[in-house]
C-alpha cells in the first residue's frame, strides 16, 4: 500500500511493534512515583535532559528489554498487532484502508483504467519481495528487477499495454517461492481472487504475514549467539542507563535494605516463615535468597518493582499467584486428609479427584469476581461428598455430619491469611523455595517437605522458572547487588 496510507506503515517498518509502543522513559515514570508515595527514595531536582537523550534512552531500554526477552522467553515471537475492538485508533485504520482500497477500485474500473494507486502497490511489492532476498541469490533479485521494472512499467501503463494481472500472478508465484511452508495455503488461495483490487488488498495481508515469519526466524537463528552473550549485553546496556539516570537503582536499593532490615531484625513476617519448617535461623538465610523470596510476596499496587526484576515483573506475578495457589491447594487437601484418616491415605484415585476440584474452584482466585467465602463454601460441600463416597466403596462409614461440619469449618477457615494451616503450608513453599536456590550450584533437588507432595509437580515446575530467572538476573546485576548489601550488611 502507498506510503501515504497509515496502515502500509504500520506493517511495513523494520522496527518491531514493542519499539513503537515503547512507554515513557524509567526516569519519568519513577519521578511520578517519587511524587506520589512518600515512601519511596527521594531523587535530586531533575535537570534539563534533551528530547535526543530521552529518546536515546528510550532506545537502549527497549533495546536491551527486547534482547532479554528473547534470551529467557523462547517462545518469544512477534504477532501481529491487534488494535481493541471499538476503539478510536481501530475505527481511524479501518476508514482509511477502507478508502484507500475504494479509491484503487474506482482507478481500476474506470475506462481506461488508471493505474498511479496500483503502481505504487507494485513498487512497494517490489521493494518487500527484495527484503525477503538473502545474500546470493543474484538469479531472483534480477528476475524481480527485470519484471517489476517500474520505470517500463509507467510507460505500459501510460500506452494502454500494462497486463495489470500478468503482473500479479508473477507476484503471486514469487510469494510462492519465498513465503515460509505454513503460508503456502494462503499464498494458492490467491490464484482464485480475479477482482484485481481485491487481489492487491490479499497480497499485502500476506506480505504483513511473510515479514513477521521472517523476523521470527531471524529471532530463532539469533537466540543461540545471543544466549552466549546476554549477561554481558544486558550488564553494559543497564551500565550505560544508570549513566545517564543515577536513580536508576533506587528500589533496588530500597528492595534490598528492606531485606537486610528483616534480617537484622529477625522478622517473622520476613525471615521465620521461610525458615519455620527448616529450623533455620535468620542469621543462617542468603540474603540474596531471602530477597528473592520477597519478590513472591511483593505489593504489585502500592510498592515499586526493583528496576533489575521490572523486565520480569509481569512473569513474577504470575509465579506469586501461583504460589498462593499451591498454598491453598495442599492446605485444603492437608485438612481433607487429616479429617478422613488413614481409611483414605494411599488411594491416588482420590487425591487426583480432591486436586482436581479445588483446582477448578480456584482457577479465577485472583480474579475480581471471585467470590471467596463462597467458593470455598462451595469445596467443603463437594469434598465431603468424595470422601464420603470413597469411604463407603471401602467398606468404611461416611463422614457423619460433625466431621462434615467440622471439614466445612476447616476449609473455610484456609481463606483467612492468619489460618494455622495456610501459614504451615506457605512457611514449607518458602522453605522448598529457598531450598532450590541454595542448591542450583549443586544441581541436586531438594525433597519436598512434609503436605507438599500432592502439589509436588506443579511446585517442582514453579521452583525451576523461578530459579531460572533469578540465576539469569543474579548473573546480570551480581555487580550492583555485592556493591549494595556490602554497605546495607556492614
Amino acid at each position: 500500500m502507498p506510503k501515504e496510507a497509515d496502515h502500509l506503515k504500520d506493517g511495513g517498518d523494520e522496527e518491531t511493534e514493542e519499539e513503537r509502543a515503547q512507554d515513557a522513559p524509567e526516569e519519568t515514570v519513577r519521578k511520578k512515583d517519587r511524587e506520589n508515595r512518600g515512601s519511596a527514595p527521594q531523587a535530586s531536582p531533575p535537570g534539563f535532559v534533551t528530547l535526543e537523550a530521552l529518546m536515546e534512552t528510550a532506545k537502549d531500554v527497549t533495546n536491551m528489554a527486547l534482547a532479554h526477552e528473547i534470551t529467557v522467553n523462547q517462545e518469544f515471537q512477534i504477532t501481529p498487532a491487534d488494535l481493541p475492538e471499538g476503539s478510536l485508533e481501530r475505527r481511524v485504520k479501518e476508514m482509511m484502508h477502507k478508502a484507500f482500497w475504494d479509491s484503487l477500485e474506482d482507478q481500476l474500473k474506470e475506462d481506461p483504467p488508471t493505474y498511479e494507486y496500483a503502481i505504487k502497490l507494485v513498487a512497494e511489492i517490489k521493494e518487500t519481495l527484495l527484503s525477503f532476498l538473502p545474500s546470493g541469490h543474484g538469479r531472483l533479485r534480477s528476475c524481480i528487477e527485470e519484471v517489476l521494472d517500474l520505470p517500463l512499467i509507467q510507460q505500459q501503463a501510460g500506452n494502454g499495454a500494462l497486463d495489470i494481472g500478468q503482473l500479479s500472478q508473477f507476484i503471486i508465484g514469487m510469494m510462492g517461492s519465498l513465503c515460509a511452508p505454513c503460508r503456502d495455503d494462503d499464498v494458492n488461495k490467491l490464484k482464485e481472487v480475479t477482482d484485481i483490487a481485491l487481489l492487491f488488498k490479499e497480497i499485502f495481508s500476506i506480505l504483513d504475514l511473510m515479514k513477521l515469519d521472517m523476523a521470527n526466524f531471524a529471532i530463532k537463528s539469533i537466540r543461540p549467539h545471543m544466549s552466549n552473550h546476554a549477561v554481558q549485553y544486558e550488564r553494559s546496556k543497564f551500565h550505560e542507563f544508570l549513566q545517564k539516570n543515577p536513580h536508576a537503582l533506587d528500589y533496588t536499593e530500597k528492595w534490598l535494605e528492606d531485606t537486610a532490615r528483616c534480617m537484622r531484625a529477625g522478622s517473622k513476617d520476613c525471615a521465620d516463615a521461610v525458615a519455620a519448617s527448616t529450623g533455620a535461623g535468620t542469621s543462617n538465610l542468603d540474603a540474596h535468597h531471602h530477597s528473592f523470596l520477597l519478590l513472591l510476596r511483593w505489593d504489585h499496587a502500592s510498592d515499586p518493582f526493583p528496576e533489575t526484576f521490572l523486565m520480569d515483573q509481569g512473569r513474577f506475578q504470575e509465579m506469586q499467584q501461583e504460589a498462593e495457589k499451591l498454598v491453598l491447594l495442599s492446605a485444603v487437601l492437608l485438612v481433607a486428609y487429616t479429617t478422613a484418616g488413614e481409611a483414605v491415605s494411599g488411594l491416588p484415585a482420590l487425591m487426583d479427584t480432591l486436586k482436581t476440584i479445588v483446582n477448578v474452584m480456584l482457577a479465577d482466585m485472583h480474579t475480581p469476581s471471585f467470590n471467596a467465602p463462597e467458593s470455598f463454601a462451595t469445596i467443603g460441600e463437594k469434598l465431603c461428598d468424595e470422601l464420603s463416597l470413597c469411604l463407603r466403596q471401602h467398606g468404611h462409614s461416611a463422614l457423619s455430619e460433625e466431621q462434615k461440619t467440622t471439614l466445612k469449618g476447616q476449609i473455610s477457615a484456609t481463606v483467612q491469611q492468619d489460618n494455622t494451616v495456610r501459614k504451615l503450608m506457605d512457611a514449607r513453599v518458602q522453605s522448598y523455595l529457598t531450598a532450590f536456590l541454595e542448591s542450583s550450584q549443586s544441581k541436586t533437588p531438594p525433597t519436598l517437605p512434609g503436605g507438599l507432595a500432592p502439589v509436588g509437580v506443579e511446585l517442582t515446575e514453579l521452583a525451576v522458572r523461578f530459579g531460572r530467572f533469578v540465576t539469569f538476573n543474579r548473573l546480570v546485576y551480581s555487580p550492583y547487588y555485592r556493591n549494595i548489601l556490602s554497605k546495607l550488611l556492614t
